[in-house]
């Protein structure tokens, strides 16, 4: 992944305000080329003691994906005020942009 798309995923991923959240597909939109895999690959990658608010990133769905980090990640959204429904969707209100 070149370097500048890179940096403007993060760069969207830390403008997230807390109690929102927003989808790959949305940061993959507010970038010049990207896609919401590559999106997802930067997530995967971001280094070890970050402080970006990776957790507010979730599926086109409003679910959660798939990933070893699922249960934290959930966590981190009910402590910030982020429901679930019975569908484990969260309210499309809550997204950002």
């Amino acid at each position: 992944m070149k370097s500048a798309l890179r940096e403007q995923i993060l760069t969207i991923l830390a403008e997230i305000p807390p109690g929102r959240i927003t989808t790959y597909g949305r940061i993959a939109a507010m970038t010049d080329a990207g896609t919401p895999r590559l999106v997802a690959r930067a997530l995967r990658e971001l280094p070890a003691g970050h402080d970006l608010p990776w957790f507010r990133v979730i599926t086109a769905s409003r679910r959660l994906a798939d990933h070893p980090g699922a249960e934290r990640q959930r966590r981190l959204l009910l402590a910030e005020g982020i429901a679930f429904d019975t569908r484990g969707r969260v309210a499309a209100e809550r997204l950002w942009p």
